[in-house]
């Protein structure tokens, strides 16, 4: 079951991978760096022909890893990789809900525990809709994610509450992800809003985060930060040891 890293006194560094971008053995080996990076958490992108919530990073990034071949099973096969190098940190898959609907829910649950997944972030499937399958997850010792926007009535967290994820990640703004150069003003007081009402539950932040500045910032008033678009463009552009130092950066900006 993913469970918040609770023992740890400053934010935790969740950083964002596309499993089979640029390429599955690159996906194996980022992994490794941010394991040896000291990140928390690792949240590794299931590839989609539609990514709604996503910009043009890892937009291009699914494109390519989806004609290298990848899908659910190549995912699974990656991550038994990791685990078989006696890896423990917890990896999430960020996933849209259409891949999850064809492979069978039951299924995916099955390969998800057999294959050493912790947690699963379903970017499309708000819980009105997806509370059965989220129980469904519980029931089966997966932990989950939910998203919260700014824009996210009030009287639908009585609902995320009763559903008990494993944290809540906050969208820093109302927008597809990608790299930003200046945080929302309004960030701060949206967080501890949201920590007023959730004051048993964690929060991370992402969507936007690019910088390790930008990072140092934001852990003042979250209990984590996700990276996505730098760490991903970072790999493939600059390759691995540019790639880890970028992570290793991250990591000191928040200790």
């Amino acid at each position: 079951m993913l469970t918040f890293p609770f023992k740890k006194a400053k934010a935790i560094f969740i950083p964002f991978i596309m499993a089979g971008y640029p390429s599955l053995e690159a996906s194996y080996k980022a992994i490794l760096a941010l394991t040896e990076a000291n990140a928390d958490i690792i949240e590794l992108g299931v590839p989609f022909s539609d990514p709604i919530a996503d910009g043009p990073v890892n937009l291009h990034a699914a494109e390519v890893a989806l004609k290298n071949g990848v899908n659910l099973d190549k995912v699974f096969a990656l991550v038994s990789k990791v685990r078989a190098k006696n890896i423990t940190i917890p990896i999430v898959l960020f996933t849209y809900y259409n891949p999850v609907l064809a492979y069978g829910e039951d299924n995916f649950i099955r390969q998800a525990k057999k294959h050493g997944i912790d947690g699963v972030l379903i970017v499309d499937l708000p819980p009105e809709e997806g509370k059965e399958f989220y129980s469904k997850l519980r029931k089966n010792a997966l932990g989950f994610v939910l998203l919260v926007a700014p824009t996210t009535a009030k009287k639908r967290f009585a609902l995320y509450k009763s559903l008990r994820p494993s944290f809540l990640y906050y969208i820093s703004r109302l927008a597809v992800t990608g790299a930003q150069q200046s945080l929302s003003t309004t960030l701060r007081k949206e967080l501890q809003e949201l920590k007023r009402c959730f004051p048993k539950t964690n929060c991370v932040v992402g969507f936007g985060i690019s910088t390790p500045l930008q990072a140092k910032e934001v852990a003042k008033y979250a209990d984590g930060i996700v990276v996505g678009s730098k760490l991903v463009q970072t790999l493939a552009g600059e390759g691995e040891a540019c790639f880890k130092q970028l992570a290793l950066s991250f990591t000191a900006s928040l200790n």
